[in-house]
């Protein structure tokens, strides 16, 4: 566990927001002191590039075993001291198109607090876990493909491919996981991402990650998967859905779950999008998504679960995807 409270400084440099490493957490993932070996810092010239050596050591060192053993840690939970960081830049109204396909799934309740996502549809297999070693340790995270120029791009939170100035190594990406199964394979990162003010100083509203992964046996990921769409700068109280793969208490991991509501803009510490929802530790980074089709499973990403507030066990938050995340994506899918 990182047990320490640390300080982020906002990307306006006026304010700093003190994060607790305890408690509750949407985030990240916890560690097992496991005796892994991270990749030395300044192994690459750019810390969020893997060499192809790299991606091939990635995917030997994702065993069933070591994915069962990643569980969550406790990161990004807020305390009502916290200050009010930076607001997000806006920008257009842009949306992409999803380019999954859709099938056929049963209505759903709206709202719902959490609990397993037994429609189908093509979220089953965009929407997975993310596996990365930090400090040393497992971990994992959860992740979306989303559509792209470059058919390879999956979008994240910014703590679930860098923290507390470490980037992350042994970056992959499982769609489709569930009971410990990889139907559609794992996808290794070549190259991470995040926006400039998560990367410079982890401000919370832009907790927004991305990578771009490698081929797999002469397979895109979109070819493979589908890609969700994406919208930006599309506002505030809109009826979302969020997915993720919690893997603490009550959780283990091994289910897809949901939530799903109007959403309500933070009044407190950020000005993300917050939703009521029991997912834990695990679910960080999984998709939010607007005009979400439960009979296809297709819906626009506009944020990535990302934090909870010690007080509010049962409110998620996620970054608003303004001009910032913008910019991330077409930087990680230009990549």
């Amino acid at each position: 566990m990182i047990g320490s409270p640390r300080s982020l400084r906002s990307s306006g440099g006026t304010t700093r927001v003190r994060h607790t490493l305890l408690g509750t957490l949407a985030g990240v993932a916890a560690l097992l002191a496991t005796g892994v070996t991270a990749t030395p810092a300044g192994a690459a010239p750019d810390p969020g590039v893997m060499t192809p050596s790299a991606q091939e050591s990635a995917l030997d060192f994702w065993t069933p075993q070591r994915m069962r053993a990643a569980t969550p840690l406790d990161v990004l939970s807020v305390d009502r001291s916290d200050v009010r960081a930076s607001a997000p830049r806006k920008g257009k109204t842009t949306v992409v198109a999803p380019s999954a396909p859709g099938s056929d799934v049963g209505p759903l309740a709206i709202p719902h607090g959490g609990g397993p996502w037994s429609g189908g549809g093509a979220v089953v297999k965009t929407a997975g876990r993310v596996f990365f070693t930090y400090q040393g340790r497992t971990a994992s995270c959860s992740g979306n493909a989303v559509t792209s120029a470059n058919k390879s791009t999956v979008i994240t939170a910014g703590h679930c491919v860098k923290l507390e100035g470490a980037w992350h190594t042994n970056w992959v990406f499982v769609p489709g996981y569930h009971d410990g199964q990889r139907p559609y394979g794992t996808w290794a990162a070549s190259k991470t991402l995040s926006t400039p003010q998560w990367t410079a100083s982890e401000d919370i509203n832009y907790d927004i990650g991305a990578a771009v992964v490698a081929p797999l046996d002469g397979k895109q990921l979109t070819d493979v998967v589908g890609g969700q769409g994406l919208a930006f700068n599309t506002g505030y109280s809109k009826p979302m859905y969020s997915f993720g793969f919690p893997a603490a208490a009550p959780y283990d991991g091994e289910k897809f779950i949901y939530c799903s509501g109007t959403t309500f803009r933070d009044f407190l510490l950020s000005s993300d999008h917050g939703l009521t929802c029991n997912m834990t530790g695990g679910s960080s980074g999984g998709p939010w998504f607007t005009q979400f089709d439960e009979a296809t499973g297709t819906g626009l990403q506009s944020s990535v679960n990302s934090f909870k507030y010690n007080f509010l066990p049962n409110a998620m938050y996620g970054p608003y995807f303004g001009a910032d995340a913008q910019n991330l994506y077409q930087s990680a899918q230009s990549s």
